[in-house]
């Protein structure tokens, strides 16, 4: 019976983190980083300022758990897309819509507060840093799905950090240029320019390896 109670207080626990990580996300989106707070964040977790101050005593604790809550959130993304990825006919051109994808919405938005956030803020600086750096490895790891004969070649991985340099660069301009359409254009434009960046990318090396035969 011990136990039982046990688990259901860490479950309870768990919910609670979990909805005051989910709401620093929803408020970074809303309020942006400078309008965060601890006070606004329980309220929109449904929690007490007692509990939040419980699991995060500062804002500094708050927002550095949620900055490891976002890169959780963005490789679960990247895994769990895997499947669908390698049933795809144009691997390459699937590998670059879902990394579009990926950046999409709310997770993105939140993570641009951060880095804003975090250009004059060294302790918050270090936690992004680390957050973007497991982000892009996750991603990264599609190289070894959409170029199977060289599996993380440099030139490969290259490929996709500058395909979302890319993406990045047009999603910050969406913050200014509100209309879609534009947006979508430019991605579309992007995507044709990588893919066919990808396509000589493969072709050199591969004669590379053939001519080491």
């Amino acid at each position: 019976m011990e136990n039982k109670v046990r688990r259901t207080q860490e479950e309870r626990s768990a919910s609670m983190r979990q909805r005051l990580l989910d709401a620093t996300i929803d408020c970074l989106v809303t309020y942006g980083y400078a309008g965060t707070t601890t006070s606004k964040v329980a309220e929109l977790a449904g929690v007490t300022r007692g509990a939040q101050v419980h699991h995060f005593p500062t804002k500094a604790d708050l927002v550095t758990a949620a900055v490891r809550h976002l890169a959780i959130k963005r490789a679960e993304f990247a895994h769990t897309q895997l499947d669908r990825l390698r049933a795809a006919d144009d691997m390459v051109g699937a590998a670059l819509d879902l990394l579009w994808e990926a950046h999409q919405g709310p997770i993105f938005t939140a993570t641009v507060e951060l880095w804003v956030a975090s250009r004059s803020d060294e302790e918050l600086r270090e936690q992004v840093s680390t957050m973007e750096s497991l982000a892009a490895s996750s991603f990264a790891e599609f190289d070894r799905d959409v170029f199977p004969e060289f599996p993380g070649h440099p030139r490969v991985r290259h490929f996709f950090y500058t395909a979302m340099d890319t993406m990045r660069g047009i999603l910050l301009n969406g913050f200014v240029l509100t209309d879609d359409e534009v947006i979508d254009q430019r991605w579309r434009r992007a995507r044709a320019h990588l893919r066919t960046l990808a396509q000589g990318i493969l072709d050199e090396l591969t004669a590379e390896q053939s001519s080491s035969r």
